[in-house]
């Protein structure tokens, strides 16, 4: 079993020690390190791990005869266009568990025509970790109001709209929202 610990790691910025403190039970970057290598077994219960502390799904995590990847030549940093000091490679992303999507027809705010938006639907205990991100939310009839969540008051969210000049909507009783996760953007 090959894992992509490693790049993932290194593709999301995240030093061994803050992967580490990120897990739950947080371990140390020595342990993380030795995942990495293969010195020590990447075990179902530490992929599991990994994945919640990297944000990833854990089939990610371990790498597939099948998978496609793209070879990264370099990095942009603040000084411009720069070489890598070790190999690295980008994997497409990966649909989380019960995602839905948002196909954007025409540009509004800062996404364009043609824009796919991947988005997480979550529960209304959850709503609260939505504020101040892109969400969907179904209305009646089966009609939708889309934008910026900027606050939630006893089963009440204010969206605001992404076109300048719009007035605020508020949706009483949401059954879900969707907020955005990933956006898949042609160039």
């Amino acid at each position: 079993m090959t894992s992509r610990l490693r790049e993932i790691r290194k593709s999301k910025g995240l030093t061994l020690a803050e992967v580490a403190a990120r897990c739950t039970p947080a371990t140390t970057a020595v342990t993380i390190g030795r995942l990495e290598t293969g010195t020590r077994q990447l075990t179902v219960p530490w992929i599991e791990k990994l994945a919640t502390a990297l944000e990833v799904e854990p089939r990610q995590l371990i790498a597939q005869e099948s998978d496609s990847t793209i070879p990264v030549a370099a990095q942009l940093t603040a000084e411009g266009a720069q070489a890598l000091t070790a190999p690295l490679s980008l994997h497409p992303p990966v649909p989380m568990p019960g995602a839905i999507g948002l196909i954007i027809r025409d540009s509004q705010g800062d996404y364009r025509a043609g824009d796919h938006l991947w988005l997480e639907q979550l529960q209304p205990e959850r709503f609260g970790e939505a504020i101040n991100t892109d969400v969907l939310v179904p209305r009646p009839v089966g009609r939708f109001v889309f934008g910026r969540l900027v606050a939630t008051d006893q089963g009440r969210l204010q969206i605001l709209p992404l076109k300048p000049g719009s007035r605020q909507t508020v949706v009483a009783e949401a059954p879900w929202i969707a907020r955005a996760h990933h956006l898949i953007r042609q160039l």
